[in-house]
Formats: structure tokens, sequence, C-alpha cells
């Protein structure tokens, strides 16, 4: 299994002993010092490696499961980066995935208006990326398995989606 932009190991709790091989790519140094010192104490092993999405170091169909968890909307390149998964991905294997999307008419246009200064603050996410398209244009086919807002005030301008992309046949 491998998770993309795994950053400061928010997901290591989610992994089980049964998970087998763990390889968490994270290009940033200090959310990568920061994963590993969170991995020292936790129930999973796992190799930490430096790579960016849209480049990796892994050989064709070398896993059969992908995770991304709030890490394309900060890729530079997201297309890319989803070539990449497919490559890396045994043809029977699944994108999981969870992100957050373009928001609809009225906030979309919210988001685009707080894209600058938000993604400052926020480590260069992009908010109004239309995700979903990009996985399907990608050759995916995608299984959304919830679409929701986090509660509170201003959660509609950060609608998510989880899901399972698997890759269409050739």
């Amino acid at each position: 299994m491998l998770e993309l932009g795994a950053g400061t190991g928010a997901n290591l709790p989610y992994y089980g002993a049964g998970v087998g091989r763990l390889v968490l790519a994270e290009p940033d140094p200090s959310m990568r010092r920061r994963l590993e010192r969170r991995l020292a104490g936790a129930a999973v092993t796992a190799e930490v490696v430096d790579a960016m999405a849209e480049r990796l170091p892994f050989a064709d169909a070398a896993f059969d499961t992908v995770v991304a968890t709030l890490v394309l909307c900060t890729v530079e390149d997201p297309a890319a980066a989803l070539a990449e998964v497919r490559r890396v991905l045994r043809p029977d294997g699944a994108l999981l995935l969870l992100e957050h999307v373009a928001a609809g008419h009225r906030a979309g246009a919210w988001q685009r208006r707080l894209q600058p200064v938000y993604g400052r603050l926020a480590g260069g996410c992009v908010l109004h990326r239309a995700t979903e398209r990009t996985v399907a244009d990608a050759g995916f086919a995608l299984e959304v398995t919830a679409r929701f807002a986090p509660p509170g005030p201003g959660g509609g301008l950060f609608p998510h989606v989880s899901g399972i992309a698997r890759a269409a046949p050739r």
C-alpha cells in the first residue's frame, strides 16, 4: 500500500497490522520529520519515502492500493500525479481517496475569491479543483462512497468526496 502526501501521519491509526507493506510518500522535509516521529510510536511499520506524487520512484504495478487523503488539492499537476498512480497500481488495484472538491455555483465563486489567501495559508491547497473530473480524465472509474461538507460555519466552502477509483480497462 502506498499513501501519497502522508503529511504528519494523520492516517497512521487507521492502518491495521494486516496492511502488509506500507510506503508513505511525503516530499516536504518538515512534514516528513513529523511523520517519522509519529511513526516511531505507531502500531504499524512503514517506509517513509521522499517522493512527489507526480514522480513516484516505484516500479510499474508495484502496489495494490494507493491512498490519497487531501493531497490532490496541493500537488502541482493533479493529472500527472494520477497518471503516476495509475502506473504504480496493479491492474486490479484501487485508489482510495478523500478530497475536498470544487463547490457549486455560489460557494464556488467564494472558493475562487478566497484562493489567493487560502492557498498561502494551507500549503498551496487549491480549493476549487474539479478533482472528480480529473480522476475520470486520468482513466479511473470513481465509485463515490460519500459526499459531505465539514460541520460548522463555512463548511459549504469545503465540500468533500470520498471514494474508490479503479483503473478503467485500456
